[in-house]
């Protein structure tokens, strides 16, 4: 994923409001650390669903169904 090394452009987008996250910004990380959870990323979610910090399947299907 070439989007993984645009940390800065990645950060321009990046809805995550978690503070002390060490993946912000790098997309591949987060998005493979969310799925072995069996969770989501913030960017997957609405800024309501987001500032939840569930970033479950369930939560997910909540704010989009």
């Amino acid at each position: 994923m070439v989007e993984c090394k645009n940390k800065e452009k990645n950060l321009k987008n990046c809805n995550c409001t978690y503070e002390p996250c060490e993946r912000k910004g790098i997309c591949c990380e987060c998005l493979r650390y969310h799925l072995r959870m069996k969770q989501l990323p913030a960017c997957f979610f609405n800024k309501e669903g987001e500032a939840t910090y569930d970033r479950s399947f369930g939560c997910f299907a909540r704010y989009h169904i």
